[in-house]
């Protein structure tokens, strides 16, 4: 999907990626935008873009096992640079959860704030190249 900074991105971690489509585009309005299932999809509703993510998904499986409970959900934030990112939060003392974890649509990894909510840091695929090239 294109134009994907245009929106707020929030992810839910599924059981059922196909299921969750069905409930969301049936019953609440939303359209499917990029599907990669039964691993991940995508759904969006005017700004909000629900990231879909099944237990596949290297977004479910970035999450630490003690805030998989239900509430896991986080905010998603893609960023252009996932290396300066992380060097720059190392350096501030700021606490990861996670390792990075490379899947089908790119590299993420979850910082915690200060309450410990999940806040995940984001490079699409694709963009590793954009963000290294010299010109």
């Amino acid at each position: 999907m294109t134009g994907s900074h245009e929106y707020a991105s929030v992810r839910y971690l599924v059981d059922d990626v196909a299921a969750a489509v069905d409930f969301y585009t049936t019953h609440l309005d939303f359209r499917l935008g990029a599907d990669a299932a039964p691993a991940f999809a995508e759904v969006v509703r005017g700004p909000l873009r629900l990231l879909l993510s099944g237990p596949a998904s290297s977004g479910a499986r970035a999450t630490p096992g003690d805030a998989a409970d239900p509430g896991r959900n986080r905010i998603h934030l893609v960023v252009d640079d996932l290396a300066a990112e992380i060097e720059r939060h190392r350096a501030a003392g700021l606490p990861f959860r996670s390792e990075v974890v490379a899947g089908p649509g790119g590299r993420q990894i979850l910082l915690a704030d200060p309450a410990g909510n999940l806040v995940e840091l984001f490079q699409p695929a694709g963009q590793e190249r954009a963000a290294t090239a010299v010109p």
